[in-house]
């Protein structure tokens, strides 16, 4: 391997372990303060259901009047060989009907409250992605090539790094939550397009925005609360991280 490109990927690692560092000590408090500002703030705070109500713009149209074409029988055809059956006559059927898949108000908007929440929440879940893979790297770069005994700080560190990974995967799944929501969403709504007439698919929509809302707050929540549980573990475990093997051990081998 040439020397320049070793030398490239030293500094790579030594950069990456000075950010973590810095990271672990003096951004995780900042950020902790700063989700608690902003839970406290009334978009998060207050949480009342009322705010995150939006019409459908999906109207009940009323009611009209469809013809149907109906035959009844026993009209008095006959069927014997000497005449030709006669044709039935025709009955115009008034049918109280309702149209449907009709959007006379144009197009059916997101729920503006809640977007508004996610453009906020999403660049949180993100951020908490990014620092979790930068301390996962940090760690795996910590931990000392494989020896028989004194490795109880490399399981410190194992157990360490199996905590990020998991904050990491959960962090992901957020994302995953929001994208489901929309779809969801939209789902219900056809059914309103569709059936417009029936007030539990609009009911159904208005709970699913108020699950989203609670949700996004509890996200949030999670996202603090991730980030305390991180900085906690790290700093109390700060010494072993860095050094698993302690010098008086390894200069008895």
């Amino acid at each position: 391997m040439p020397n320049d490109t070793v030398v490239k990927v030293q500094e790579y690692k030594d950069s990456l372990i000075q950010k973590a560092e810095l990271l672990i000590t003096k951004r995780f408090p900042e950020k902790i303060v700063q989700l608690n500002e902003l839970l406290a703030t009334p978009m998060f705070n207050e949480r009342n259901f009322d705010e995150v109500h939006q019409d459908l713009n999906i109207p009940a149209l009323a009611p009209v009047l469809v013809k149907n074409h109906n035959s009844e029988d026993g009209d008095g055809a006959t069927e014997d060989g000497d005449h030709p059956p006669t044709k039935r006559a025709r009955k115009d059927v008034l049918v109280s009907g309702q149209p449907v898949l009709a959007l006379p108000s144009g197009t059916v908007p997101c729920n503006k409250p809640l977007c508004e929440m996610i453009k906020v929440v999403k660049p949180i879940i993100r951020k908490l992605v990014e620092d979790s893979n930068l301390l996962k790297m940090w760690i795996s770069f910590m931990i000392p090539k494989i020896e028989d005994g004194n490795n109880f700080g490399v399981s410190i560190q194992e157990d360490t790094l199996a905590e990020i990974q998991t904050v990491e995967s959960e962090a992901a799944a957020f994302f995953d939550q929001i994208s489901r929501y929309f779809l969801s969403r939209a789902k219900v709504v056809s059914k309103v397009a569709k059936y417009p007439h029936i007030d539990d698919y609009r009911r159904a929509v208005v709970e699913l925005d108020e699950k989203e809302y609670l949700s996004l707050w509890l996200v949030v929540c999670e996202v603090r609360n991730r980030y305390s549980s991180l900085h906690d573990i790290v700093i109390k475990n700060l010494e072993k991280l860095k050094k698993p093997r302690s010098s008086n051990t390894e200069s008895l081998y």
